[in-house]
């Protein structure tokens, strides 16, 4: 915590504690040169983790050129004129995104501005135009592909496919949440909606957007009749990307996709450099015996596991706000994994409940990604950002109480894929 706080970034932090840890432990003679280099290789080395930079290849491709816009008039064609107006397409278009972004940031990089530009324009208050545009990016990591659902997969060695299936669900939840908020909201502030698209205008501005729409369908698709891995699927969705950028629509070109390439690039070794650190800390954690003295102790407790729950999600709303998604879930994983077992709770619920909860921070101070992206785009000061997607936080949590309550909210689907 100390690296952390002086601002060591936090990837480093772990691995130097870790070595800390170790010669403290050992001693400096007893850890041979090689260790950390060879566990943080066999973390790499890891079928499932080549998922995660083909999404995100897959996913800037989706972010060039025209697909926002195409997404974002369609959902404005279906919700638009529905009370609650722009906050409607907002939701529903970042729903249809998340299917291409795989993260929050992403969401919000690449409908963002348009969203925050169409809704200014209609004369929205820009508090809740700023509010609803964070908000909407929670659903993000929820909706297959996501990253944050590959990594707790890999981690916690619970099948991609599951936790694809198991974050539908819960992801809509969320999104009809800030659609009932929406419609509440428009009773005292000023919401115009759009007119009402003829039947004709619908079907074009449908069959304008079809193709990106499809990339969650192949992807989930693919992965629930068993045509694919999850790995293969992120190999498949970068070649259809590919072919809509080139052939279908024709703006993608040399220049852009060596940009497209240097992102990834840079995003994937990030994320890989974490993952390999990670490992690095979780072999730590089982040789010092904290996961089996945690897992004894809390099933020692005299509580239900509603209680333990509900414990377990204020301590991941607490973590949010200071760390990643990807950087909480690695850590805390193989924390927990042997608790849950112990105490009887299926992993693949857990693991979405941990990734709904942990992705409340990307809208929170003081490290929330997407609350300093809006300050980018808006030029608002960050407070004001801040407290402009305060109201659609309780409707989070409202989720996050049921799943807690309902466990089925997230394992049905799963189940029924078996």
């Amino acid at each position: 915590m100390f690296l952390f706080a002086i601002g060591v970034p936090i990837a480093i932090s772990i691995g130097l504690t870790c070595l800390a840890v170790l010669v403290i432990r050992e001693g400096i003679t007893a850890i041979p040169a090689e260790l950390f280099a060879l566990q943080m290789l066999r973390g790499l080395n890891n079928f499932p983790i080549l998922a995660i930079p083909f999404f995100i290849f897959a996913a800037a491709l989706m972010n060039v050129g025209t697909v926002a816009a195409r997404i974002f008039d369609f959902a404005n064609a279906l919700v638009g004129s529905v009370r609650g107006g722009l906050g409607h397409v907002n939701v529903l278009a970042s729903m249809m995104f998340s299917g291409m972004s795989s993260t929050a940031v992403a969401d919000v990089a690449g409908l963002g501005q348009l969203e925050l530009k169409a809704m200014r324009e209609r004369g929205y208050p820009r508090s809740f135009a700023v509010g609803i545009t964070g908000a909407s990016a929670v659903i993000s990591p929820m909706i297959p592909p996501s990253i944050a659902l590959v990594v707790y997969g890999w981690q916690s060695g619970t099948s991609v496919a599951s936790m694809f299936l198991a974050g539908l669900v819960p992801g809509l939840m969320v999104g009809l949440s800030f659609m009932i908020t929406s419609f509440i909201m428009s009773f005292w502030l000023p919401m115009p909606l759009s007119p009402r698209p003829a039947a004709r205008e619908l079907a074009r501005l449908f069959w304008r957007a079809l193709p990106p729409l499809l990339t969650p369908g192949i992807i989930v698709g693919g992965i629930w009749t068993g045509m694919f891995t999850p790995t293969e699927a992120g190999a498949i969705a970068c070649v259809y990307a590919m072919f809509l950028g080139t052939v279908v629509y024709r703006e993608l070109n040399w220049k852009l996709l060596l940009g497209v390439l240097s992102s990834t690039v840079r995003f994937s070794s990030i994320i890989l450099f974490i993952i390999g650190i990670a490992t690095f800390y979780g072999w730590l954690l089982v040789r010092l015996r904290i996961p089996q003295e945690l897992a004894i102790l809390m099933t020692g407790l005299e509580v239900g596991n509603t209680t333990i729950l509900l414990a377990i999600v204020l301590f991941f709303l607490a973590v949010g706000c200071f760390m990643s998604v990807v950087e909480a879930i690695l850590i805390f994983t193989p924390i927990f994994m042997l608790t849950i077992q112990a105490l009887g709770i299926d992993p693949v619920y857990f693991g979405v409940l941990m990734v709904l909860t942990l992705s409340c921070g990307v809208i929170t101070p003081p490290f929330g990604n997407v609350l300093f992206v809006l300050t980018e785009i808006t030029g608002l000061p960050f407070e004001k950002v801040a407290l402009a997607v305060v109201p659609f936080l309780l409707p989070i949590f409202a989720v996050i109480l049921l799943m807690v309550f309902f466990p089925q909210i997230a394992t049905f689907l799963p189940a029924l894929a078996r």
